[in-house]
């Protein structure tokens, strides 16, 4: 579907300022909704939500469904009054620039674990009930997905393949029996999502009340070792012995990769999805719709073919393109939920079938202007190929930083950069890029926060195809200055992506 004329920022929930070592869903997230709200944003950009395992990454996460343990506000637990300002005696002294995931993870749990105690006990009959009403209400995934973090738990972390051979197979004695003995671990996994769901809709409630929308963000696949794909391993294509990824995801040799990029996430079992008429791909967005306003689908050349890559590979150089239904797929969503509210990422190898399969459901594709000056004037990111139905981004997480960016650019693409300019403004070239996306014809604009900030090379989110060291840039709020609240409000009003109110 096509949205009104509108701007908004990119910025991940682990980038807030925080005392605990990683942003969270407490004060600095209003703060920032009230910075949206004052510089006439109507948007806010998230990255995928759900726990992470190995490497951080939102896009490998143990559920797609699932919310973030380490974004839930201690403050707020101790508003509820699961937690005292003693639990918070002697806390580490994190990086404020960057996350220490391992430091983080090992404060929040002891933290979680300390409030779910004290749940137990203090909890009023209110929040019981609450608490009991929204297990049941997420059971179709939340059963699942806490005895699935119980038994990584009890088998150190360990892949779920790997376990013993009844719980490989989820053999109904072993599952029943696990969930006895598991019982108290569960039940603690469940307060963990009831937490994170509370804290998080109170938030969105916020933003929507101040005009805010919400961009999550779906990636296409799931990782091999999440609940998902334990739970559902007829609908993933895996090897009969070991449970591994038989075709694993990716995308061949491209502008980040000349090897391509390979994912091992495994793909999907799309015959036995239709034959289930899609049930957990409904589920799945059915779920996301119900805490954010608007998906974004990562990877969505993928409904239409997909690059898999046999078992044994290192790399996604020896793939092969394979079709996927995506008309079937969207045809059954839209008939259960509606018509969506959908953008697509549609960066990549992108064909003739891709642009007619977005086109048909009216989802608005991306336009990323830090690849529009390395070519003709035929390129398709430039502002004046641009059509209506479109979001333009300076750079997306995947990118430098647009500072960092121009910085290493050949000097080719920044001559092109600077004739398209016309000239340079003195606030700098971030300033420049973005009064580019602000002032093009599509419908929308997002700019990640650290090009707001004319942050360098430092600030950049991910450099995709590398396992670790990403995901972990932070700010300073100190940096959300008055100054830089009426500058991007100014410009805002003045190429017309104000709220209509204003």
């Amino acid at each position: 579907m096509p949205f009104p004329r509108s701007s908004g920022i990119l910025l991940h929930p682990t980038s807030f300022p925080s005392r605990f070592g990683i942003g969270d869903l407490g004060l600095e997230a209003y703060k920032f909704i009230d910075f949206l709200r004052e510089s006439y944003q109507q948007y806010w950009q998230v990255l995928p939500l759900g726990p992470t395992g190995y490497g951080n990454s939102p896009y490998a996460a143990y559920s797609a469904m699932a919310g973030n343990p380490l974004l839930i506000s201690p403050e707020q637990l101790q508003e509820q009054g699961l937690l005292t300002e003693e639990d918070f005696a002697n806390l580490p002294v994190f990086n404020d620039s960057q996350v220490d995931y391992e430091g983080v993870k090992s404060l929040k749990t002891a933290l979680l674990q300390k409030a779910f105690a004290n749940f137990q006990v203090k909890a009023t009959p209110l929040q019981q009930k609450e608490f009991a009403g929204f297990g049941d209400s997420k059971a179709y995934w939340l059963d699942d997905y806490a005895l699935f973090m119980a038994l990584k738990d009890t088998h150190n972390n360990t892949s779920w393949h790997t376990w013993e051979a009844e719980l490989v197979k989820r053999e109904p004695a072993a599952i029943h029996q696990a969930k006895e003995k598991l019982s108290s671990q569960i039940l603690y996994y469940k307060f963990v999502q009831f937490e994170f769901f509370r804290q998080w809709s109170e938030l969105k409630s916020y933003a929507n009340m101040s005009g805010i929308y919400i961009i999550g963000d779906i990636p296409i696949y799931v990782a091999q070792d999440s609940a998902d794909v334990w739970a559902h391993p007829e609908i993933f294509c895996l090897d009969e012995e070991t449970r591994e990824p038989a075709l694993m995801a990716g995308v061949p040799p491209d502008y980040f990769s000349e090897t391509g990029q390979l994912w091992g996430n495994p793909v999907y079992n799309w015959e036995e999805l239709q034959k289930q008429n899609f049930k957990w791909w409904v589920g799945r967005f059915e779920a996301m719709l119900d805490y954010i306003d608007v998906i974004r689908i990562d990877h969505f050349r993928g409904f239409e073919a997909y690059w898999a890559v046999e078992k044994g590979e290192d790399t996604a150089m020896n793939g092969e393109w394979l079709k996927a239904p995506g008309e079937e797929l969207f045809d059954a969503i839209k008939t259960e939920l509606g018509i969506l509210p959908v953008l697509a990422e549609d960066l990549g190898v992108i064909t003739p079938e891709v642009e007619a399969l977005r086109d048909k459901y009216e989802f608005p594709g991306m336009k990323v202007l830090q690849f529009a000056f390395g070519s003709d004037p035929g390129n398709p990111f430039l502002p004046f190929n641009y059509t209506r139905n479109a979001i333009v981004y300076t750079g997306t997480h995947d990118n430098d930083t647009t500072v960092g960016w121009f910085n290493q650019a050949n000097d080719w693409e920044k001559r092109n950069l600077l004739l398209y300019l016309g000239c340079s403004s003195p606030e700098g070239i971030h300033w420049d890029v973005i009064r580019l996306a602000l002032s093009s014809i599509a419908n929308q604009a997002i700019i990640p926060l650290q090009d707001i900030l004319g942050l360098g090379s430092e600030a950049r989110m991910n450099f995709p195809s590398t396992a670790e060291g990403n995901w972990g840039w932070r700010y300073q709020s100190s940096l959300l200055t008055r100054e830089l609240k009426e500058r991007l409000k100014n410009l805002t009003q003045l190429y017309g992506r104000a709220p209509q109110e204003k």
